[in-house]
């Protein structure tokens, strides 16, 4: 992550007139979405489900013996791993390897896609990786029948078409460019609390000795964890993690000012500062990146 702008001991801008921060809506809990309706095979080593969620589900922490591929074709998400968060947009996907337990939060409603691929199909990635999506990949992926197991396939051919889309979709894959939108998250349980309370809501201003009593340690202490365990300072985390948060939204078109105060900063500039001093760019030059047609399904 590029330098930043000096920043107070706590890393959260002062705002000379405060702005009031979004309330968090409540979280809304579902289990796993029935994988084991949808284990992929040698007869069909591809397997597609489709979800439509609301803004605020959470999808809980599970786990499958088969590697996965998940993104939406609306809406943000975030996929969580025991050793990071991962920022979804509908212009990517984020690949899960086999046995690795991981829950979704929906940031915003969204037409959820997972793609179940059979153990001997794919890269032999051994952490989760966010990948931009081609418009080649995304087609074969919306090609996949959406059935579960019990009931009849919505084309009757599908066990076929998804043996040939197999070694086209994986290659496909392996081509993908590779994105950095990860925030890194501690094995320290306390440590751990403090940082999902901020990416639950990064609206929430509070200084890090106050997070810090929340978990029963000193300032110094947390501090000092963090640079331990993450081999990063506070402010460089929590400017990741605000980033992380921020750029989707500023990719949907929502207006900087909104962008900012979601993302806990209560002026526009202080935000754009640290905005530019991360990235080299304002954040109104990725509000105005487009993909062209095919993102009028995203």
């Amino acid at each position: 992550m590029p330098s930043e702008l000096p920043t107070p001991a706590d890393g959260v801008p002062r705002p000379d007139k405060p702005r009031a921060a979004p309330v968090p809506a409540p979280v809304t809990s579902v289990a796993s979405l029935t994988p084991h309706l949808y284990a992929p095979d040698a007869v069909r080593p591809l397997r597609a489900k489709e979800h439509f969620l609301s803004a605020d589900t959470f999808v809980e922490l599970h786990q499958h013996p088969w590697p996965q591929l998940t993104f939406s074709t609306r809406g943000v998400i975030r996929l969580n791993t025991q050793d990071g968060s991962y920022i979804v947009p509908p212009s990517r996907a984020v690949w899960v390897p086999a046995d690795m337990p991981h829950s979704i939060m929906l940031i915003e409603d969204a037409e959820l896609r997972t793609i179940y691929l059979h153990a001997w199909l794919g890269p032999a990635w051994e952490k989760c990786e966010v990948l931009e999506i081609s418009p080649l990949l995304r087609a074969l992926m919306l090609a996949l029948d959406t059935t579960p197991d019990g009931l009849p396939p919505t084309d009757a051919h599908a066990p076929q078409r998804e043996r040939m889309i197999a070694p086209l979709l994986v290659d496909e894959l392996e081509r993908a460019t590779q994105i950095r939108i990860d925030v890194p998250l501690p094995a320290d349980k306390r440590l751990r609390q403090l940082c999902e309370a901020l990416l639950r809501n990064p609206a929430d201003r509070a200084t890090l000795a106050e997070r810090a009593a929340s978990i029963g340690a000193s300032e110094h202490t947390v501090a000092r964890m963090f640079r331990d365990q993450l081999g990063m300072s506070w402010q460089q985390w929590r400017q990741q993690a605000v980033m992380a948060h921020a750029l989707p939204l500023l990719a949907r078109g929502m207006a900087v000012s909104q962008v900012a105060a979601a993302s806990g900063y209560a002026t526009d500039s202080a935000f754009c500062a640290m905005f530019k001093a991360a990235t080299g760019r304002s954040p109104t030059s990725f509000q105005h990146r487009k993909r062209g047609p095919s993102s009028a399904h995203a």
